[in-house]
């Protein structure tokens, strides 16, 4: 009879750990599936652009393809090294971090794009510190309100020391013109916080002060206003701030139920604004039809439910939060960017994971994924050392 317990245990742990391996392998082909299918759509999307600006109808595939590589090697080396390794370096990866949001806007090293300063340009490449700032704030909430367990309900202790850091990111990535990120941040943390177990009455009670400041934010900027206006009624002004949603609606329309075909879509020849970063989605939407659209929401949704059931089955608590984390944010930065490029909610300017032309968005969650499955490696009753 004694040996019974051991022998249910280990049936347990075997049922978990087959589970595991089966949901590492799953978001490992959804993660690379949707990388390799990005890299295709960048190209079709921007090769008439880098025709005429670049003189290679390639240049951005071939970037893009770099960055991917680049992206997988991070995501393979982050599945082998365990998760508790960037427990360790949470606080200086949290300095670093805030150092890097802050460097943008020093003359010489900042790139503006759009008008916005969010990049720092080397040697001809450019990197947007906020998308690894994201991941550096999961990572720091994780460690910090993991060892504050115990206290993580007092105000003073394990509630204000957060949104001090809040506050201070969300005031340099403003700075930065990049409200969408700093909106997407501002409800990680709250929901991060949450599942860790601060009271949500001060969470609550901090929504109820950050929404009038960001209401106070968009009417402050006169291009943030006419984006609320051109999502209210873009028709109003067609050729000006309503255009770029109209267009990507008549991507969605020309596409179908079955698309037009691969590289035969018409808005991505200059009709398009961003059409092989932001608007990506549109383009995939007219070439690609309604069927690959709902078949590409299917596969982000499967890897962030799979993130979140990793999170509840996770060997610590730092596990558990940095899944959550991880997964939360990919779901909302995806929501957001399909959000937008369908006319749901007012243009933010955020990447498509994946799929949007960038090297920085990918890399990043190319890395987070790999921080994922080492999370999930876990789970089978190990204890992660």
């Amino acid at each position: 009879m004694a040996d019974k317990p051991t022998t249910t245990q280990a049936q347990v742990g075997a049922k978990k750990g087959k589970k595991s391996r089966e949901c590492n392998a799953t978001i490992l082909i959804l993660t690379l599936t949707l990388c390799c299918f990005g890299i295709l759509m960048v190209y079709s999307s921007s090769s008439l652009m880098a025709l005429r600006d670049y003189g290679d109808s390639l240049y951005f595939l071939k970037r893009q393809a770099i960055f991917a590589i680049l992206g997988t090697v991070l995501m393979l080396v982050a599945m082998h090294v365990n998760y508790n390794v960037w427990r360790k370096f949470a606080i200086p990866l949290l300095v670093l971090s805030t150092i890097l949001l802050a460097v943008v806007f020093i003359p010489g090293v900042g790139s503006k794009a759009g008008g916005a300063a969010r990049w720092i340009s080397v040697a001809g490449f450019t990197f947007q510190p906020s998308e690894a700032a994201k991941i550096a704030l999961i990572f720091y909430l994780a460690h910090s309100t993991t060892k504050k367990e115990d206290r993580i309900r007092e105000f003073g202790y394990g509630y204000i020391p957060y949104m001090c850091v809040l506050l201070v990111w969300l005031g340099l990535m403003l700075a930065q013109r990049d409200l969408g990120g700093a909106a997407i941040m501002a409800v990680v943390t709250s929901m991060m916080l949450l599942i860790a177990g601060t009271r949500w009455l001060y969470l609550i009670l901090s929504m109820s002060a950050i929404i009038p400041f960001g209401v106070f934010m968009v009417a402050a900027k006169e291009y943030r206003m006419q984006r609320i206006m051109a999502f209210l009624d873009p028709w109003a002004d067609p050729l000006g701030a309503g255009f770029q949603i109209i267009q990507s609606w008549m991507g969605f329309g020309l596409g179908g139920l079955i698309g037009a075909g691969l590289g035969e879509g018409e808005q991505k020849r200059f009709y398009l604004p961003e059409a092989h970063t932001d608007f990506i989605f549109s383009v995939i939407g007219e070439e690609l039809g309604f069927l690959v659209v709902v078949l590409l929401i299917c596969m982000y949704l499967s890897i962030v439910v799979m993130g979140m059931r990793i999170a509840m089955q996770a060997a610590d608590g730092f596990g558990r939060l940095s899944a959550f984390g991880i997964s939360l944010l990919l779901g909302m930065q995806a929501f957001a960017n399909m959000a937008v490029v369908m006319g749901v909610v007012p243009n933010k300017g955020l990447a498509l994971p994946f799929l949007s032309y960038g090297g920085s968005s990918l890399l990043c969650t190319m890395f987070s994924m790999g921080v994922l499955l080492n999370i999930s490696s876990h789970v089978s009753g190990e204890t992660a050392k």
